[in-house]
């Protein structure tokens, strides 16, 4: 579609909706493949698996967490097909042509902050097969900088640099990186999954970590209830479907490349329940195998490849790790913020300094490293900012405009979705209640019961999106009309 006569500070040719749309199931599928295949999604599944207390539990509670996530993926990515806009742009229909850059910041800041987590994973890797050669580990125990070891902060910078050669050519580019990317992390998983059953004898299901061990690794987890318990479960489930917080509220930013909906469907289905089960399934085949071996748990697979005896074999699974980690941090926490950054200044930002933007803080963030400690405690909280936008984007879509969008109105500063001064104040005020009981009483007050944070984005979902329908009814817009943006 092509938009005449937008407003300069709403445009520019990467915020337009996509002209060419060459992206077909197998890119589609390998966005989640690039997004699941890292160190911290296999870190967060390991993690998870000892809250389960056995892998039927474990296979129950990530296998319905995965339909959910489908579920949510295929709402946006078919907002995404049908106005060929990004994620800021399409935030313009419910939160205004300027209110939109509230929850565009909203989402770069939080892309800033898993851009360095998913670095420092990478970069992880990295330390740990070169500390295998003695003068390198001498270095890395006597050396520090910036409260980490010189070799870390060397590791992480040259990491941060790579990434940013990929993402040079734009969006084509991240597409064919990530076909490749994506499937290549499947094959180090298997060989240390593989690797690690034949040492420990045999290929098996149960677990044999005692109880007590479980309860030591899982004690700063925030759970309620012991591993295996019905609690555990819950929060299992609950943990498993924030991860992708982020990518529920961006994920327009592929599907607008896709041929139709089927396309995204398809690629969906493939990638999201049945690719994170099965990778989820490996998870915890290599936890439970390396505990055998090793007897201890190990829940980051550098740990794990770091102990091959086979320097070749270290080396192979090192860089499959790392270059799998790129792989989500270009596609998950790249993409994203290149376009949010370029909505806030559409004159001066391209999608190219965005990124850079974001990397840029992200290297900032390094020296204070939030992302240390529990995985599924970071991942809540952090999850937890970004689902009354989601609760107000869907409802907004779904249930006021009924789908459809005046997408050339999304470029026009004194069109349909002007509100009061270019910010909708059903929005914002939906916002704030979400916010209120997601991130602000479970994180920075005690007011509320220790489990609740666990769940902190699913009632900022309902609460930001019940507000905001409920709002939309007392104080009503016109709806575009029907076939606008089609």
């Amino acid at each position: 579609m092509e938009i005449r006569n937008p407003s300069p500070n709403l445009y520019n040719e990467d915020l337009a909706p996509a002209r060419e749309r060459h992206w077909g199931t197998f890119s589609i599928f390998n966005v989640w493949t690039s997004d699941v295949h890292s160190l911290w999604g296999y870190y967060l599944a390991a993690s998870l698996f000892l809250l389960c207390g056995s892998f039927l539990n474990f296979v129950v509670a990530i296998g319905l967490g995965s339909l959910l996530i489908f579920f949510l993926m295929n709402l946006v990515g078919y907002a995404g097909v049908k106005t060929g806009v990004p994620y800021p742009v399409l935030a313009r229909a419910s939160f205004g042509v300027w209110g939109a850059n509230l929850p565009a910041l909203v989402r770069a800041v939080v892309a800033c902050f898993w851009y360095g987590a998913q670095t420092a994973a990478a970069s992880g890797a990295v330390v740990a097969l070169l500390t295998r050669t003695d003068s390198i580990m001498e270095f890395h125990k006597t050396t520090h900088l910036l409260g980490h070891s010189g070799l870390e902060v060397i590791c992480y910078v040259v990491v941060w640099a790579l990434q940013l050669l990929i993402i040079q050519n734009g969006m084509e580019t991240v597409r064919k990186f990530q076909d490749w990317a994506g499937p290549a992390v499947w094959v180090a998983m298997l060989v240390l999954a593989v690797g690690l059953c034949v040492k420990a004898g045999g290929f098996s299901f149960e677990h044999g970590i005692p109880q007590a061990v479980l309860l030591e690794k899982t004690k700063d987890a925030g759970v309620a209830g012991e591993p295996g318990s019905f609690w555990a479960l819950m929060a299992v489930g609950a943990t498993w479907v924030t991860y992708f917080a982020a990518l529920y509220l961006n994920f327009c930013d592929f599907s607008r490349y896709a041929k139709d909906k089927d396309t995204v469907r398809k690629g969906n289905l493939w990638g999201l329940p049945v690719n994170l089960i099965l990778f989820s399934l490996v998870a915890g085949v290599t936890t439970i195998a390396a505990y055998r071996v090793y007897g201890e748990v190990l829940l980051h697979p550098e740990q794990i490849s770091a102990r091959f005896d086979s320097w070749f074999l270290a080396l192979l699974a090192a860089l499959t790790f790392t270059v799998a980690t790129l792989g989500i941090n270009v596609v998950a926490n790249f993409v994203s913020p290149a376009f949010d950054f370029a909505n806030v200044f559409p004159r001066a930002i391209s999608f190219k300094k965005g990124g850079y933007i974001a990397a840029g803080i992200a290297l900032v963030l390094y020296p204070f490293a939030p992302w240390e400690g529990n995985a599924a405690g970071f991942v809540n909280a952090i999850g937890a900012t970004m689902g009354p936008l989601l609760g107000i984007i869907l409802v907004d879509y779904y249930r006021i405009a009924r789908g459809e969008v005046d997408v050339p109105a999304l470029y026009q500063e004194h069109g349909a979705y002007r509100y009061q001064g270019g910010w909708n104040l059903n929005a914002l005020i939906a916002t704030a209640a979400g916010a209120l009981f997601s991130s602000v009483l479970p994180n920075l007050t005690s007011v509320l019961p220790s489990w609740w944070g666990t769940y902190g984005w699913f009632f900022g979902v309902a609460i930001g999106g019940g507000v905001y329908y409920a709002l939309a009814l007392l104080r009503p817009r016109a709806v575009a009309p029907a076939g606008a943006g089609a």
